[in-house]
C-alpha cells in the first residue's frame, strides 16, 4: 500500500491540479459565448468525479505501479526467487499477486478522491485567472450539482479499474 499510494501521490497531485486547471480554461471561452460562466464550476466538477478524475488517475497508476509491479515479478522470476517460494512451500500467487492486487483495490480509489479533490481546486485557480470567485462560492456551486450515486461510482469505478 505504501508502493501504490504514497510513493505515487506527487504523480497524482500534478496530473489533478492540471486536469482542473486545463478543464477551466478549455470550457470558460465556449461558457461564455453562451453566458453561462456560473455553470463552470458544476461542470468540471461533474465532470472530474464522474469520469476525468477515474479514468486518468486509474491510467496513471496502471502505467507506474503496474510496469512496477511487473518488472519486480519479472526479476523475482529471472532471479529464481519465486521457485525458492515454491520449494519452501509458499504459495508465490497467494503471497506476491493476490496482496498487489488487494493493495490496488483499496489505494488507488483513494488516490481518485485526492486527484478528484485537487482537481477541483485547480478548476477554483483557472476560475480566478480570469474572473474573481470566492472560494466558498465556488465549492456550493461546485457541489451542487453532485449527487450521491456520483460519490457512489466515485468510489467503485476504481475498485473495478484496479482489477
Amino acid at each position: 500500500m505504501f508502493q501504490i499510494g504514497y510513493k505515487t501521490l506527487p504523480l497524482i497531485s500534478v496530473t489533478g491540479i492540471i486536469i482542473g486547471l486545463v478543464l477551466t480554461i478549455q470550457a470558460r471561452p465556449a461558457l461564455l459565448s453562451f453566458g453561462a460562466v456560473s455553470l463552470l464550476p458544476g461542470m468540471v466538477t461533474v465532470s472530474l468525479i464522474r469520469e476525468m478524475g477515474p479514468v486518468i488517475t486509474a491510467l496513471i497508476c496502471a502505467g507506474k505501479i503496474g510496469s512496477g509491479m511487473g518488472a519486480e515479478l519479472g526479476s523475482m522470476k529471472v532471479s529464481e526467487q519465486i521457485d525458492a517460494m515454491e520449494v519452501s512451500s509458499i504459495n508465490p500467487i497467494r503471497f506476491l499477486i493476490v496482496t498487489r492486487v488487494l493493495a490496488a483495490t483499496l489505494m488507488i480509489p483513494l488516490l481518485v478522491i485526492y486527484a478528484d479533490a485537487l482537481g477541483i481546486l485547480g478548476c477554483w485557480v483557472g476560475a480566478n485567472i480570469k474572473g474573481d470567485v470566492t472560494f466558498v462560492l465556488f465549492f456550493s456551486q461546485a457541489f451542487s450539482h453532485i449527487g450521491f450515486i456520483d460519490l457512489m461510482r466515485l468510489l467503485l469505478k476504481p475498485s473495478f479499474s484496479a482489477l
